[in-house]
């Protein structure tokens, strides 16, 4: 297994994780238990994906202790209410086999929530043990602020699309000066790096693929975690060799200089990104 390095600051966690998102059944379940035999040990879940009965079920059946894998899961929008976040951890631990989450995010912000009810649910969901962190998703700097400095929160999070073709520089700055920890999901741009040849060049430089290349840019990144969705084995095996993979000063000019304008999770819900 290659050494997993984790992310610093208040949330220790493995800095390549497992991404769920629509996998499902059974299929689910063997993706998970093929990659925790693999060496990973940061799992994502969501109470909207549908799948954290399958994810539950491969971490029973992995044998794995509980305290040596990071399982994060989120409540879906429509449920941000104080009762409505209640029920829904409730659920989801129940669907995961297990007393407690590492981290509890809300997935995405609603126009509708009164945000600091819900984080002060949150924050009692954590003192009562059953969430060891609380954070968010898809949250812009506006709403990270809001949720810090007005609410006075503690997120340990902010779970966001990162990837070398769309920037999060805002997001990242002010994540690095609160001590929040930046996950990227769709870390390969759901697979649509192979039309770049910088990132080919870097690439073939380093013996690599692309897309290791752009996992690694991100991995190299303080305070930011990744966590691409992986079924099959061999795609697994990959990510992870790419924490082998040592960047130069080149090649990270090089990946930073292509497009960073180009979101592909935007929801009729989303948030005004600007």
């Amino acid at each position: 297994m290659t050494s997993m390095p984790i992310t610093g600051g208040a949330l220790a966690m493995p800095k390549l994780g497992l991404g769920t998102w629509r996998m499902s059944g059974r299929d689910c379940t063997a993706a998970v238990t093929r990659a925790l035999a693999l060496g990973y040990r940061h799992i994502d879940t969501a109470e909207m994906y549908g799948n954290e009965e399958a994810v539950g079920a491969a971490l029973a059946e992995s044998g794995i202790p509980r305290d040596e894998i990071f399982l994060t899961t989120k409540v879906w929008y429509e449920n941000l209410t104080p009762d409505g976040v209640r029920r829904a951890i409730e659920a989801s631990l129940a669907k995961l086999r297990t007393d407690h989450v590492n981290l509890f995010l809300i997935h995405w912000p609603s126009p509708s929530m009164n945000l600091a009810a819900v984080l002060a649910t949150m924050a009692h969901l954590k003192h009562e043990g059953l969430v060891r962190h609380i954070g968010v998703s898809n949250f812009t700097v506006a709403l990270m602020r809001q949720a810090v400095e007005a609410i006075g929160a503690e997120i340990a999070c902010n779970q966001v699309e990162y990837h070398v073709l769309l920037g999060q520089d805002a997001v990242l700055d002010y994540a690095r000066a609160h001590g929040i920890t930046v996950t990227a999901y769709c870390p390969l741009a759901q697979g649509r790096l192979g039309d770049h040849p910088a990132l080919a060049e870097v690439a073939a430089k380093h013996g690599a693929t692309p897309a290791q290349v752009a996992l690694k840019y991100l991995l190299d990144q303080d305070g930011v975690a990744a966590i691409p969705k992986a079924a099959r084995e061999e795609t697994q095996r990959a990510n992870l060799a790419a924490l082998a993979i040592t960047l130069d000063d080149e090649d990270r000019t090089a990946l930073a200089a292509l497009p960073k304008n180009q979101r592909f999770v935007d929801p009729a819900f989303a948030p005004d990104w600007d």
